[in-house]
Order: C-alpha cells, then structure tokens, then sequence
C-alpha cells in the first residue's frame, strides 16, 4: 500500500489520532474551542467535526419509524430531536477550523449528505469520515471519494459484503486513500463486543490501512487496537463529563484522553521494528549470562571435568556450547578457582 497522508501527518510514521467533538460543546462555541484546546493539549493530531443539520439528516417526524427505541442511551427520543441537539452550527466550522489551524492541529469532518461535502469543500477540509450509519449511502460514498481526499470509513453497523461495496465505491472514483475503521456501533460499547481480530481481517481481506473508532469506556481497546496494526483511533472528547449532551457518558476527558494519547505512543515505542541486533546495553549484559569457569584449581596438565570445569554466571568464560568438548582436554597452566575458561588454557 502507498503512504497515506491526512494533512501534513503521515499515518504510517505515526498512528493517527483523532478527537471527536460530536455533540461535545453543548450548543457553545467557546466550550467547542476549548475543547478543540484541550485536543491539542492532550496530544491529538487531529479535531472531527460532524456536518449536518436536523433537516439534512432526518425530518421532523414523531411516528414509530422516527422514535427511538433500539436500546440506546438516547431511547425514547425522536431522530429530529436528538439531531437538532447534536449538531454543530455549521456557521461555526470555519472559525473552528481555523482555530485548529492555529494551534496546529488538523481539522475535517463527517458529511451526512451532498450539501455537506460541497459545504466542506470550499473549507478545503483535508479528509472526509464517513459515520457508521453512512457506509450504505453508496452515492454519497462516491461522492465524497470524487474529492480524492483521504476517506476513512467507520464499520459498526455494516455487513462484510457492505464494507466491500464501499470499498468499491471508493475505487470506481479512482480514490485509493481508504482507511477502514472497526467500530462497535453501541453507546457505550462493550469491550466484549470489540472483536478486534476484524480489524486486522478487514486490512488483509480489503488491502486498505485500518483503526478503531472506540466508544467503549477507558482506554484498553484502542491501545489493543494499536499493538495490532491500527494506524488510526478515534475516540470522543469531552472537557466535562458533568457538561451532559448524547455522547457524555461514552468520551473521554482531558485527561483520561491524555493518557489514551501516552499509552498509544508507549505502545508504538513497544512496538519498534524488527531488530535482532544487540544494543550497547544489551552487549554489557552479556556479561551476565552463563560461561565456562574453573571451580577447583587445576594443575597444568589435569584434564578438564565436570568437577572442575562448570557453567556458570557470569559470562567471561567461553560459551557452554563447548563444555563437552572441553571435558577431558588438559590445562595449558595452572588454573585457580575463579578463573573464566579461554582456550588459550586448553590443549
């Protein structure tokens, strides 16, 4: 696969790291930039946004299709409800985006709909996510791939054979920049129901770089996620949890967000490359392995046995490999007890 950039950060050198700001400024754009802040200080690379609004995602409408009622934490509510709570004012996007720039970190966003994406494309946003909920809109798939920007798609609830049409669909516009996202569509998902082994099937079956977008609870599943291959996580960020909104009880603050950041880089440090050579450190601690040594003193001319001849630590001595082919040999000198074996010792 080629090098993928989002931005100026190359997803191969360094896992990618998102902060999801969803439904986390609670209606306030300064909350919003101080989150975006908090993204920074945590060690994110990246800020998402989410761009629709009630109307372009849903109508208002309180039937029985539109309540809902699929055990959430948001059941009981209508979709237009929910949604014109959630979004983010889109007259806010590029004072956000700027304010990201600012500070460094990468900005785009989830386009729920055509208008979305053209309204993305004058804010040259440098990505495009499509949300779990998205992956069947094939249209609108290709549309956002047309753009021929990174496309990350999240799986949660798609079908193997769905993952594979929007793959395709991606490709038919001549995009190859496609990062899959495992993803448990559950609020909060259970660690249980992770089952990251997919995301390591998905890179093997689809040829495409894969990742986690995590709602379960902590931080142990997308560092997992990272010792198995992930070259993305997205996780939700809030700057309190007592801030409330849909998607609180399953982000991470600052500092829980920080030390998903921490544990993710000790995790690639872990991870290094395949080396077999040995480190100066390694090479001193040589020194404390096993040897051949002289445990009884030996007169010139004595034969070499187990009673005399052991191994031992440290390892100054020659290697015990060759213990057996020193048995019965004789000494050259005089060997006291103590003494690491060489073979200028032995005849």
């Amino acid at each position: 696969m080629l090098e993928l950039l989002i931005g100026n950060k190359n997803i191969i050198q360094q896992v990618f790291i998102i902060a999801e700001l969803s439904a986390n400024h609670g209606n306030d754009i300064t909350v919003a930039k101080n989150t975006i802040k908090a993204a920074k200080e945590a060690g994110a690379d990246a800020i998402k946004l989410q761009t629709y609004t009630a109307d372009t995602i849903t109508i208002d409408c309180d039937n029985e299709y539109f309540q809902i009622n699929t055990g959430t934490i948001w059941d009981g509510r209508t979709l237009y409800d929910l949604y014109k709570e959630a979004y983010t004012p889109w007259e806010w996007h590029e004072e956000l985006m700027n304010y990201a720039n600012e500070l460094g970190l990468i900005c785009f966003s989830s386009p729920f709909d055509y208008s979305a994406v053209d309204f993305l494309e004058n804010l040259n946003v440098p990505a495009y996510k499509i949300a779990s909920f998205e992956i069947t809109d094939i249209p609108l798939i290709e549309y956002v791939a047309s753009k021929n920007k990174p496309v990350i798609i999240s799986t949660g609830i798609a079908t193997l054979a769905e993952i594979e049409e929007a793959i395709s669909a991606c490709r038919r516009m001549g995009n190859e920049q496609i990062i899959l996202l495992k993803c448990t569509s559950s609020y909060p998902a259970k660690i249980e129901d992770a089952n990251l082994l997919t995301m390591k099937n998905m890179k093997e079956t689809f040829s495409v770089y894969v990742g986690l977008s995590d709602h379960t609870l902590g931080t142990t599943v997308p560092i997992t996620a990272v010792a198995m291959g992930a070259r993305v996580i997205e996780k939700h960020l809030i700057l309190d949890k007592s801030l409330g909104g849909p998607d609180a009880s399953f982000s991470l603050d600052k500092n829980e967000f920080e030390q998903m950041v921490n544990s993710v880089r000790d995790a690639e440090l872990a991870l290094g490359k395949v080396n077999y050579e040995l480190t100066e450190t390694k090479k001193k601690n040589r020194n404390l392995s096993r040897s051949l040594f002289v445990v009884k003193d030996i007169k010139k001319g004595d034969k070499f046995t187990k009673e005399n001849v052991k191994s031992i630590r440290p390892g100054y001595g020659i290697s015990p490999k060759y213990y057996e082919n020193i048995l019965q040999r004789e000494a050259k000198c005089n060997l006291r007890r103590g003494t690491p074996l060489n073979w200028t010792m032995v005849n």
